[in-house]
């Protein structure tokens, strides 16, 4: 049941409401936009809803059952709110949505909730966007717990795995380009393989502040697993660190850290279960 004001609840209950509906959009960098339906801009609780990148949501389907409520926002792309370029570097990736309506006449009546959850998949066509906005239960289609694997469960550095980053963390700056995941730093003399899997965080550049798992590192040649969303160029200046691959031989060889290995090698797998005398 959703909680309204009793002058609110009166309106509605009207021939003629004069309803708009609000989107508010937290990113995770901090920035809050605000949009609604109505041809003129709303403030509501000091955020500012503009009626210039106008959309079109899809129905909203809610239920007290767990499964995930989703629904699609439509809209236009404009300069002054949501580019093309913003939405491909993702500073919308995973922003805080919250829809409501509201009485434009007297915004003093309050909100009627609609839904909330978080910004999914995003696809471009010309000039407009669609985006997936899932709701809260979301997170529960999520696994929780842990299994039996040969490699480890840990993240390099976490409070499981103990790993000092930064004993193993290193800067530079780029000397070359190759592609929009591909560049090398001349200066690099660590092995073929030091960097594989470890992250890479840009210091300087249209990229600074962005981080990307490295796929490869061989004679101070970087291939990273994702393209950079702005053009990486010579001279940007990033921090790295050693990657792992989660076998037990990289954790005792290369970071001396077995005690703290979170998988289980020596584990029967299947072929040993399968086995049976005389096989083989």
């Amino acid at each position: 049941m959703k909680s309204i004001s009793n002058d609110l609840a009166d309106h509605i209950a009207g021939e003629v409401t004069t309803l708009a509906t609000c989107w508010r959009v937290a990113r995770r960098d901090g920035v809050v936009l605000g949009f609604t339906t109505h041809d003129q801009p709303l403030v509501v609780d000091d955020v500012t809803y503009h009626a210039s990148s106008g959309f079109n949501p899809s129905a909203i389907s809610t239920s007290n059952a767990l499964s995930v409520d989703n629904l699609d926002v439509a809209g236009a792309l404009t300069s002054s709110a949501i580019s093309e370029t913003d939405l491909r570097e993702g500073w919308f990736d995973f922003a805080a949505i919250e829809i409501f309506q509201v009485d434009w006449t007297d915004l003093s009546l309050g909100k009627i909730h609609l839904t909330s959850g978080c910004l999914g998949d995003v696809s471009l066509t010309g000039n407009r966007f669609t985006a997936e906005i899932r709701g809260l239960s979301q997170a529960l289609q999520q696994p929780i717990g842990a299994v039996y694997s040969p490699e480890c469960r840990a993240d390099l550095g976490d409070k499981r795995c103990k790993v000092n980053l930064a004993a193993f963390t290193v800067t530079g700056n780029v000397t070359s380009v190759t592609s929009g995941y591909s560049f090398a730093d001349s200066a690099r003399g660590e092995a073929s393989g030091w960097f594989d899997y470890g992250l890479l965080t840009w210091i300087t550049g249209v990229n600074a502040g962005r981080s990307v798992e490295v796929k490869t590192f061989a004679g101070g040649a970087f291939t990273l697993f994702d393209a950079m969303p702005g053009a990486i160029a010579v001279g940007d200046a990033y921090g790295v660190h050693a990657g792992c691959d989660k076998r037990i031989a990289t954790c005792k060889a290369k970071f001396s850290n077995v005690l703290n290995f979170r998988g289980e090698p020596f584990v029967p797998g299947p072929d040993s279960m399968l086995d049976y005398p005389g096989i083989g």
